[in-house]
């Protein structure tokens, strides 16, 4: 009994804040006046497609960009030749990761907006003229406060495995006279592959579920889903639209870890194989 024991307060936290909420979200998207209805669904489609399609391009490029700049922090880190650069870098670029969604839509506000400290910085100094400033507080600034936020977490999930790494190969192809960009994506990228992906697919569960980021930054249309979710709640009351949004949004991080999952059960089973036949 002792191993379930020692599992019994992760999974009873994992029932009780996860796995209720969403039973009483899936039963609310289909739970209508008169019984069960797919008419929160048509109404959840029809009223907010085109933020669905916003909200899965905002968070695609948003991950994509978290990955590329996981990828080059992580990668000076390892093969960087100025030590000082190194250090300065592994001190800063985790701060982000101690400060909240919410502080960080606040602080962005301030900082690319139209009379911004951006704008005003390049101004000052002579980078740019005044009538050129312009605000990016729109889905430019969503993008920009996601990746700004979420890019030490998943540099942290890439450089650890980047440092963990047998130097002998990257030592090789150095003595062969091999650039450090041939390095990173012919020896270490392929080996660091798979925290990449747990990297990418965390980074895209957590953006999606992200409120005050949006909120916060972009008051245009069409919006995220999750300030749809709240709108309906907050100012109609509709639980069962607001349900049904929360449904396709799990339904859509759940898709892609799935497709990640698979993925790596294929490269286990590849792996299995191959060392059995050896």
């Amino acid at each position: 009994m002792l191993p379930y024991l020692l599992v019994a307060p992760a999974l009873f936290v994992v029932g009780a804040f996860f796995l209720v909420p969403l039973g009483f979200s899936v039963v609310g998207a289909f739970e209508g006046p008169a019984g069960p209805t797919l008419d929160n669904l048509g109404r959840a489609f029809g009223l907010y497609r085109t933020d669905l399609l916003f909200t899965l391009v905002i968070v695609a490029a948003s991950t994509l960009l978290t990955g590329l700049g996981a990828i080059a922090i992580g990668g000076y880190l390892t093969l960087g030749r100025n030590r000082t650069a190194v250090r300065m870098l592994a001190a800063m670029y985790r701060w982000p990761l101690f400060i909240p969604f919410i502080v960080a839509a606040q602080a962005m506000r301030g900082f690319i907006g139209q009379n911004g400290l951006m704008n005003n910085t390049l101004i000052w100094i002579g980078l740019m003229p005044q009538e050129w400033a312009q605000s990016f507080l729109d889905w430019r600034g969503i993008v920009i406060t996601f990746v700004w936020k979420q890019l030490p977490f998943a540099t942290l999930l890439v450089a650890g495995a980047m440092a963990a790494l047998d130097r002998s190969g990257i030592e090789a192809a150095q003595n062969l006279g091999a650039g450090r960009l041939r390095i990173l994506l012919g020896i270490v990228l392929p080996q660091v592959a798979r925290n990449v992906m747990v990297a990418l697919v965390l980074s895209f569960v957590t953006m999606m579920s992200v409120l005050s980021v949006p909120l916060m930054i972009s008051g245009q249309s069409p919006t995220m889903l999750t300030v749809a979710m709240a709108w309906r709640i907050n100012s109609l009351g509709d639980y069962g639209t607001a349900n049904a949004l929360g449904l396709v949004s799990c339904v859509l991080t759940g898709l892609v870890a799935w497709i990640w999952l698979r993925q790596a059960a294929q490269e286990r089973g590849g792996r299995g194989q191959g060392g059995g036949a050896t």
